[in-house]
């Protein structure tokens, strides 16, 4: 894809960003379908190519390479697809590239769930999620609101505290039709 030319706002993948946990995938999966787009889920792709799980990436290969493989799939695909939903890990927005590459081509939505309402999915979290192992909660928080930053560089801001996916998926939707004036094609 030619990166100087300008993609009509209808054409261009819509990026969820956010904490891990904050419901990326499972928002991206409604969005999709309502959307009639493809979802890609950055993390399981990788899986997919590296045929392991991101914990095992993380415990093989370390956590370097797995960002460097997050980075490579995430700025080809901002440079070659269009028309997706995508599902960013919690961690990758922190790179400049994937950064760069998603807002300038693409709908960038952060996901933003209040730390307090994190807190309560953490049981759920501890377990699969190779950046919380072996940190306290107060680390974790510390990461939480060090990524914040990060996450503020976006398109639109949806807050998800006490919404189930479905409503999230209908308020991003509401925001691609009157901020990005996106004629949107719903499927229910």
């Amino acid at each position: 894809m030619d990166t100087n030319m300008i993609i009509p706002n209808e054409e261009k993948n819509i990026v969820l960003i956010g904490f891990m946990g904050v419901g990326k995938t499972t928002i991206g999966l409604h969005l999709a379908k309502k959307l009639l787009r493809d979802f890609v889920d950055v993390d399981q792709e990788i899986e997919k190519q590296h045929q392991m799980p991101i914990s095992q990436i993380f415990k093989t290969l370390g956590e370097q390479r797995f960002r460097q493989m997050e980075k490579d799939y995430i700025v080809q695909l901002c440079d070659s697809s269009r028309l997706k939903v995508v599902s960013l890990g919690g961690g990758a927005f922190m790179q400049d590239e994937i950064r760069s590459a998603c807002l300038s081509s693409s709908i960038v939505i952060f996901l933003d769930l209040a730390w307090d309402s994190w807190k309560d999915r953490i049981h759920l979290l501890m377990d699969n999620r190779p950046v919380l192992q072996e940190k306290s909660l107060e680390e974790i928080q510390e990461l939480y609101h060090s990524r914040l930053q990060a996450y503020s560089l976006n398109h639109s801001r949806v807050c998800t505290d006490g919404l189930k996916p479905e409503e999230i998926a209908d308020r991003i939707i509401d925001t691609l039709k009157s901020e990005y004036e996106i004629n949107v094609p719903i499927h229910e």
